[in-house]
């Protein structure tokens, strides 16, 4: 009995990736540039305004972005904004509460250890 085989793209993990940018990268780029299009859009220097940040900021990310992993930037802010303490619980709960002013009482007598 022979074994059924089919023909397999070899690819199939490949980042997606246009200009070289990936698709998160992309979108920030984007949406800078028609955030600073739409607050200066009556100004005479619109293209430069909104065009230049755009493209500084596309020129650092492929400089930033060099040797490093997929999706670095996305990971980068999960990392900045996440909580710096985790915890399982909401709260710590059956706590014993120590102060300094209580001792444990431990008697310190050699009787036991003379005979």
């Amino acid at each position: 009995m022979a074994l059924k085989t089919s023909s397999v793209s070899k690819s199939l993990d490949k980042k997606l990736k246009v200009a070289g940018f990936e698709i998160p990268d992309l979108l920030l780029i984007f949406l800078l540039l028609a955030l600073l299009n739409f607050i200066f859009s009556g100004h005479s220097y619109k293209l430069l305004l909104s065009w230049l940040p755009s493209a500084l900021l596309a020129v650092s990310i492929r400089w930033g972005k060099r040797g490093k992993p997929d999706n670095y930037i996305l990971h980068l802010i999960k990392f900045k904004f996440s909580p710096r303490y985790l915890s399982a619980f909401k709260e710590a709960t059956n706590v014993p509460e120590l102060s300094r002013s209580s001792k444990p009482s431990v008697s310190h007598t050699t009787e036991g250890i003379n005979k």
